[in-house]
């Protein structure tokens, strides 16, 4: 009979994220890992394959939390234009609060522009990122909130841009006034 994993491979996960998030993949060695887990080498191996297979995991536990953030945060407005912006300037909020970390899947993308799963797996996130907007943004269209000659879709392409710029432009450490302006910007292409 086979033993028991001794850990929690979720909370595992999470753990992993916030490390490989804070320090990034190459600069995460395995001893690092197996100390914050609190698991031998064949453990962690023997859970996720290999330090590859725990960032993927990681990496998605992070686009699986953030398609959750935007889904609740465009419903959150009692209309489109006001839950964007609550959206956009609570990231601009949290880059500020931690501008070295910046948005994982940016992270990822730049450090291992190489790696074909991690950059299929940020273009997976940043297309159901687009498809929450989108979505939002054709109920919107349905109940008359957007007056402009933009589709639904091309709004969710640029605002799914956008919200990487603005992780980008925080981690440059830039003023609040500064991004708060370009949101305030990017909003009026909602009228």
């Amino acid at each position: 009979m086979a033993r028991p994993r001794q850990f929690d491979t979720d909370a595992s996960v999470d753990q992993a994220m916030h490390l490989f998030w804070k320090r990034g993949y190459h600069t995460t060695q395995i001893p690092r890992l197996t100390e914050l887990l609190g698991v031998g080498t064949g453990s962690l191996y023997s859970a996720f394959g290999s330090k590859d297979g725990l960032y993927a995991r990681a990496l998605q536990h992070y686009c699986d939390g953030l398609l959750t953030t935007f889904d609740r945060a465009v419903r959150a407005g009692p209309d489109i234009r006001a839950a964007m912006r609550g959206l956009l300037l609570a990231m601009v909020d949290a880059d500020a609060a931690d501008p070295e970390r910046g948005c994982l899947m940016v992270n990822a993308v730049i450090e291992r522009p190489a790696h074909d799963g991690t950059v299929e797996q940020v273009r997976a996130a940043m297309t159901a990122v687009e498809s929450v907007l989108r979505e939002a943004l054709e109920r919107a269209a349905v109940h008359g909130e957007l007056h402009g000659d933009r589709s639904p879709a091309e709004l969710a392409r640029f605002f799914t841009t956008f919200v990487q710029g603005i992780h980008v432009v925080g981690q440059s450490r830039m003023d609040g006034a500064f991004l708060e302006s370009a949101v305030a910007v990017a909003l009026q292409a909602l009228d």
